[in-house]
């Protein structure tokens, strides 16, 4: 009989459509991930108002689910945070033979809390919630995931970082030219000079701490965008900021000068090592095979 492991997975966003594209490229399973995909995508045009349809949402979600097929994706329904609070559809399970096991993706809102807590052997997130929940703050900035383990403390979570699945975009440091000294690009070196108001997302605060080291960020006062502001906008009155970017395009239409990468937001296989047995092995090898120049060797 083949194992099944179960994995812990977001219900939405970049972070599961990597994760699915990764289950894809290893275990042959292009038209579940691309079911995924692209139902989640259309839910959240929906959700935006960017399309409409005159079915409920619990006929949509019936339509979507296969509950009598674990090989078929099951969709559940959650609060968006958005005005009203709509019901959201989002991933909710599916099981995918990969190999010598079969992969259990169940979703879970706060993956790496579900590994904390010793549900899942193996789990997928976003690097930026281990920096946000349990990185040792250290005078020298962290600038790699590669470095994030050396800064858990042993006694505060079994999880550690396995590997990084490339779908990288930065959290890049950003200012106003009126908030820079003449000639000056916006990096580590231009904070260390600098006082004043930093705009970042709500909640980071602990993650920039982490990337610009607390020798740099003593003199740092965080401020946030307000209720739906963009976020580049809100920088551009603080002079300077904080924001994950790709391109840095916006950025630039609101005048500001795009400046040093600090650490790369991808997707990252964790894993509980308490609860790691041979068929999580067989698996956490799966998604070990990877490009990113992030991997944990």
């Amino acid at each position: 009989m083949t194992d099944t492991i179960s994995v812990a997975v977001p219900r939405k966003g970049r972070p599961l459509e990597a994760v699915l594209q990764r289950v894809a490229e290893e275990a042959d399973a292009e038209g579940v991930a691309d079911e995924i995909t692209s139902t989640l995508r259309y839910e959240k045009a929906v959700t935006k108002g960017n399309q409409t349809t005159d079915e409920s949402v619990y006929d949509r979600l019936a339509e979507y689910s296969h509950v009598g097929d674990e090989t078929r994706p099951d969709f559940t329904l959650l609060r968006d945070d958005r005005a009203g609070k709509p019901r959201r559809i989002v991933f909710d399970s599916v099981t995918v033979p990969a190999g010598d096991v079969n992969l259990r993706l169940v979703g879970r809102e706060e993956p790496f809390r579900s590994l904390r807590k010793h549900d899942f052997a193996l789990g997928f997130d976003s690097a930026d919630l281990v920096l946000e929940e349990v990185v040792e703050l250290r005078p020298d900035p962290l600038t790699r995931i590669a470095d994030v383990n050396a800064r858990i403390d042993p006694h505060d979570t079994d999880v550690r970082v396995v590997a990084g699945m490339g779908d990288t975009v930065y959290h890049t440091l950003m200012a106003t030219p009126e908030a820079l000294p003449q000639g000056g690009q916006p990096s580590r070196e231009f904070l260390r000079n600098y006082a004043g108001d930093l705009c970042i997302s709500p909640r980071y605060e602990r993650l920039v701490e982490a990337v610009v080291g607390t020798r740099n960020s003593d003199n740092l006062d965080f401020c946030y965008p307000a209720e739906d502001e963009e976020e580049e906008a809100a920088i551009a009155d603080a002079g300077v900021g904080v924001y994950l970017t790709v391109t840095g395009s916006t950025a630039r239409e609101h005048g500001l000068v795009v400046g040093e990468e600090l650490f790369p937001s991808e997707t990252v296989l964790m894993e509980n090592y308490e609860e790691t047995d041979e068929s999580a092995e067989t698996a956490k090898q799966l998604f070990e095979r990877t490009e990113t120049e992030m991997a944990i060797y």
